[in-house]
């Protein structure tokens, strides 16, 4: 979910009907229900193995992920300004994993260092590729998460104000980028029409995406928000719900509610940010009830998501999944689940660890579709910040 494609209509459909005549074999996994319930001793030694390769992953610059490692089937992406989007976004992934770790290894810490230099070079100069993309509000939104992470654990009080200064310009740049349906997308390429404020795919998840880290960045630094930008974002969100707490994909969508991806399966993943969107700021509609619904459904049917892993082309799948939901909606789960009861986040919390151990890769990274070469720091960033949710509803609870 981190970054989408541009997949024509036709391909599509060529790739739908051969997947009907010819069905691709998957690796078989263990189901969910079948895992053996982790330890925390056992999230911890997972947790050492995914920041172990987060830092040797690290660029010498503080940053991670590069533009290498191409496919024949490659996102879209105007050079150069989609891989600085797609490098900001990445690198705050990351930076806010080995931060929620609470790992204090010198290694670590010296990690943490260089990349914050980094974010504080580099974030205030990310805009929009071009006119046809706005991949910048994911630099945008995970920058931010990254800079609330290292304004709490800085003591010193001008440091502090720097971090704080940061956010709110990044609220403030993606702020431009809202678009005129309000929320936010990431193409603007179907209509033929430019602009200055995007006129394109306004996506439920991408609004999620960047009011969630808005609010996180409100809760704890006292950033200021627009409250028209918010209200529209949060109202375009709204929009794409459907009675059943699925969302649409985008605005476009809003009118062709049984499209496979539109339906609960393939909206496992844009439920859980949407969902936790809506209820963090007070939207009516989003109870326990709901949240629990929907985490019982991710839990139970995360095989939909699952199968979608590592496959090359976007969307080819049941559902119309793509790979890179999976470990969005792993983070995002755990977004929606704060929410509950001390017990039920104790419960979600077992379940939810025990799924994410038995994904980690033999060099302790987590990813979920080959995107470049920033699939393995951002999937690793969303499963560190995970488990230690995890790990903290289990001991506190």
């Amino acid at each position: 979910m981190f970054f989408s494609d541009l997949i024509s209509h036709k391909l599509g459909a060529m790739l739908t009907a051969c997947l009907m005549v010819f069905p691709m074999a998957c690796a078989e996994e263990i189901p969910a229900g079948k895992l053996k319930p982790v330890t925390t001793a056992e999230i911890d030694a997972a947790v050492k193995r995914g920041i172990d390769f987060l830092v040797v992953d690290q660029n010498s610059n503080g940053s991670w992920g590069s533009a290498t490692h191409t496919k024949d089937i490659n996102i879209y992406a105007p050079l150069p300004g989609a891989h600085h989007a797609y490098r900001a976004g990445a690198s705050g992934l990351a930076l806010s994993g080995l931060i929620d770790s609470a790992d204090k290894r010198p290694s670590t810490i010296a990690s943490i260092e260089k990349a914050s230099a980094w974010m504080e070079e580099n974030l205030p100069k990310l805009r929009r590729a071009d006119q046809t993309t706005t991949y910048n509000i994911w630099g945008h939104a995970y920058g931010t998460r990254a800079l609330t992470r290292l304004y709490l654990r800085e003591n010193d009080a001008l440091k502090k104000a720097r971090y704080k200064a940061l956010a709110q310009e990044q609220i403030n740049l993606v702020n431009r980028y809202e678009d005129i349906n309000g929320g936010f997308g990431y193409l603007d390429v179907f209509d033929g029409f430019t602009s200055k404020r995007p006129t394109g795919i306004t996506t439920s998840f991408g609004s999620a995406t960047v009011l969630l880290a808005m609010k996180e960045a409100s809760d704890t630094m006292a950033c200021t928000l627009d409250k028209k930008v918010v209200g529209t974002s949060l109202d375009s969100i709204k929009r794409q719900q459907f009675p059943d707490k699925s969302y649409a994909y985008s605005h476009e969508h809003i009118m062709r509610p049984r499209l496979p991806i539109n339906r609960p399966a393939g909206s496992l993943a844009r439920s859980q940010a949407c969902n936790a969107a809506l209820r963090a700021y007070g939207r009516e509609g989003i109870s326990d009830d709901v949240i629990t619904e929907w985490a019982d459904r991710f839990l139970a049917r995360e095989g939909w998501l699952s199968i979608a892993r590592k496959r090359p082309m976007p969307h080819d799948i049941h559902f119309q999944i793509s790979g890179y939901f999976y470990y969005y909606g792993i983070y995002y789960f755990t977004e929606s689940a704060r929410f509950l009861p001390p017990e039920k986040q104790k419960q979600y919390a077992q379940e939810l660890a025990t799924l994410i151990l038995s994904k980690q890769e033999k060099d302790g990274s987590w990813w979920d579709y080959p995107l470049y070469d920033y699939h393995q720091p951002y999937g690793t960033g969303y499963a560190l910040m995970a488990l230690a949710w995890c790990k903290s509803a289990m001991l506190d609870h």
